[in-house]
């Protein structure tokens, strides 16, 4: 119990001292305390709630290194660089490192006094990780994102399924769960499958009273946003789109206007990504247009709206978007933008998701052809792929073949690292006195060796990342030039170098099977895409809905609440003497009329007759003829 104590006083100068807070947030004080008791944990924090905290800040107050499982290479990248940058030493493998990197990072684990080890589920399954984990000083195991465990999540990894496996080589070490949102199914099956011990249940109410919810139909979405993004002047938002193509178009267009805006997608280069998130950060760039690879574990507080020009298929997805408005507690909307043909683009889309089995297996025995994997052999090996030539030389299209390989991770063939640019990462391969031997012999590259050694501390303990084109400007070289002079000190074994690559990698989960023997498991395929449809059906019904946006968001995850008075929803019966349901029943009586006589005789807004017009008509009740609604 004293040594509980210590922790405990501890935990808050670690908060001071790293975090700059004398307090913790809501919640937080509860989820650090229980952990470093030694309590297993679940805790359902939404989006800037401050979850990294709630284990990082245990995980220094323990002895021991905290071992974090997460299912994004960029989330676990960001945090490790924060971790980094506060002078905590922190480690990271993927799938995109090699052997050689992999086996240094975890040596540094068992000897160099890491505090926390940064991985992907399907990393932990590996003989060299299971072997080197087992001598590590373990003090807290932490699953991120954990609603990755379920089907009924939005994003099932099958690896979360064999977490509870590697908790048996430290098993008095407690786990953490967290994530920022969870139905109830998805909530048994955290449990269930984490083999959670009797564990202390935290979650923070759905309900934020400061984030009001719209939904707008329009006929041009961009001239909306476009209008939108004018009227708010100088305050700072976050524009989500589905695709790159998007968010090139909708920051072309804002632009155009002489709106400030940035933009963030999975494709950018680190210096770009850095550049982009830096500048927003600080307010130099005011709207943010991006993909969801924006956002995760990003936090800043004065983001006054979240508008979509593309709504996710999920309510989960949109939750979480939305949600990184209005942070610091001030007044903040979230807005989806939708046109009608939005509706068949989403279920067009989610067909698309789903190639018939037999192309399955097809693309699969066509990828390990084209790199060359022979049947029987490439378990646990990883493979760039360069989808432009392997879709042209086997006339795939990018789509199909995109999601063929998603299904084989799900289906727990293969690891598909969608990362589509990695830095060049090299260390030195030898001391520092056969490096200055070296140095002294080979002027050609002396000042290299000196730049590197000067601006990449620890490079001779592990792999760093390096930006070409500032080393070259720095020693007035051209990038090519600076190549030749890496590979020349790759060629005589002075440093380990993965060359920059911007090609998403695959990794071989078992060895390669015969197409006879590749079989798609009936919750992978068919109950999949049919759940998928299920929660496509409930963001449509979000979108269509006549009820409070909070109540039917909340009602989804399980939870309820009243009326928040502060969504489109409550706002226009607010100012209304009828509400939507008596509007319903009171129009037909009405007809028939034109809008504007309707307008006239209810003295409503034309927004609210609008959406119950449309509201009858899809009930097929009305129809408008010359000008005229008339009763059917």
């Amino acid at each position: 119990m004293k040594r509980s104590k210590k922790l405990l006083k501890r935990s808050r100068e670690i908060l001071l001292k790293y975090w700059g807070h004398e307090t913790f947030r809501p919640l937080q004080e509860e989820i650090v305390d229980g952990i470093i008791y030694g309590h297993d944990t679940f805790a359902i924090l939404p989006t800037g709630g401050g979850k990294s905290v709630c284990f990082q800040v245990p995980g220094m107050a323990l002895d021991g290194i905290t071992l974090v499982i997460s299912p994004l290479i960029a989330l676990m990248q960001d945090q490790v660089d924060q971790l980094t940058s506060k002078g905590i030493k922190a480690q990271l493998i993927t799938s995109t490192m090699s052997y050689r990197e992999i086996d240094i990072a975890l040596d540094n684990c068992r000897f160099g006094g890491v505090k926390f080890l940064y991985t992907s589920p399907e990393r932990l399954k590996s003989d060299l990780f299971i072997e080197r984990f087992k001598q590590m000083p373990v003090s807290l195991i932490v699953v991120d994102e954990a609603h990755c465990i379920s089907e009924w999540g939005h994003d099932f990894r099958p690896a979360y399924r064999e977490i509870s496996a590697i908790r048996e080589l430290h098993p008095e070490v407690p786990m953490a769960a967290f994530t920022a949102s969870a139905t109830q199914k998805t909530k048994e099956d955290i449990s269930k499958f984490l083999v959670l011990r009797s564990p202390k249940k935290f979650a923070a109410p759905l309900n934020r009273e400061n984030l009001s919810y719209h939904v707008r139909a329009s006929e041009n979405k961009l001239g909306s946003i476009i209008d939108y993004c004018k009227n708010r002047g100088q305050e700072t938002g976050i524009v989500y789109c589905q695709t790159r193509r998007s968010v090139k178009e909708v920051v072309r267009q804002l632009r155009a206007k002489k709106i400030n805006a940035g933009f963030y997608h999975g494709g950018l280069s680190a210096e770009d990504r850095s550049y982009m998130l830096n500048n927003w950060m600080k307010g130099s760039i005011k709207i943010m247009v991006a993909t969801n690879a924006f956002g995760m574990g990003i936090d800043k507080s004065n983001v006054r709206f979240v508008l979509h020009f593309d709504i996710p298929n999920t309510l989960e997805a949109y939750y979480q978007e939305a949600g990184r408005a209005g942070r610091d507690g001030a007044s903040a909307d979230a807005i989806a933008f939708w046109e009608e043909k939005d509706i068949l683009t989403m279920q067009k889309q989610l067909e698309s998701k789903y190639p018939t089995k037999e192309r399955i297996k097809q693309i699969y025995s066509s990828v390990c052809n084209f790199l060359k994997i022979a049947i029987g052999s490439g378990e646990n090996e990883t493979y760039p792929l360069d989808l432009r030539a392997f879709t042209k030389s086997f006339n795939f299209s990018i789509t199909e073949v995109f999601h063929a390989l998603k299904i084989l991770q799900t289906n727990d063939d293969i690891f598909f690292s969608e990362s589509n640019f990695q830095p060049t990462r090299l260390k030195y391969s030898i001391g520092s006195s056969a490096l200055y031997k070296f140095q002294v012999g080979h002027d050609s590259v002396s000042s290299l060796i000196t730049l590197l050694s000067r601006t990449h501390t620890g490079i001779f303990d592990y792999f760093v990342s390096i930006h070409e084109s500032e080393l070259a400007k720095r020693l007035s070289v051209s990038n090519a030039e600076l190549t030749r002079k890496l590979e020349h000190l790759e060629q005589y074994g002075v440093i380990d170098i993965n060359f920059r690559t911007s090609l998403p990698k695959i990794s071989l989960l078992h060895e390669r099977l015969p197409d006879t023997y590749l079989k798609l498991e009936f919750s992978v395929y068919e109950q999949r895409r049919n759940l998928e449809n299920s929660k496509l059906e409930s963001m449509i019904e979000y979108i269509r809905s006549s009820d409070c946006r909070t109540r039917v968001i909340s009602n989804y995850f399980g939870g309820e609440v009243e009326n928040c008075g502060n969504c489109d929803r409550c706002r226009e019966e607010a100012n209304s003497n009828h509400s939507f349901e008596e509007l319903i029943e009171l129009i037909p009586t009405l007809l028939p009329a034109t809008m504007d006589s309707l307008v006239n005789r209810l003295s409503i807004k034309k927004e609210m007759i609008m959406r119950a017009i449309r509201q009858l008509m899809l009930e097929e009740k009305i129809r408008f003829e010359e000008g005229n609604y008339l009763t059917n």
